[in-house]
């Protein structure tokens, strides 16, 4: 999950490549709503084993409420920390 911001916009997505993905957004290569909102700092994320868990996982999340995706971030991000150069290394 990427926010503008702390408490911003949020954009959930599904990659094979958090690392690649995660830069094009940070540099502006992705066209359309999360580079309209300036959305570039991942504050969330987890790990599949298949593609299809991955998409239906993402699915599940975009239909929840806001207040639930904030939770899931504040849960394992409560500073709202940009994650990438964690994950990056």
């Amino acid at each position: 999950m990427l926010a503008s911001s702390r408490y911003g916009t949020l954009y959930v997505g599904v990659t094979s490549n958090l690392i690649k993905r995660t830069w094009q957004h940070r540099e502006g290569f992705v066209d359309g709503f999360a580079n309209k909102h300036s959305i570039k700092r991942l504050v969330w994320y987890e790990a599949h084993d298949d593609a299809h868990a991955a998409i239906t996982r993402e699915k599940q999340i975009k239909k929840w409420e806001r207040a639930w995706k904030i939770r899931l971030i504040q849960e394992r991000n409560p500073h709202w920390r940009d994650l990438f150069d964690e994950v990056a290394g």
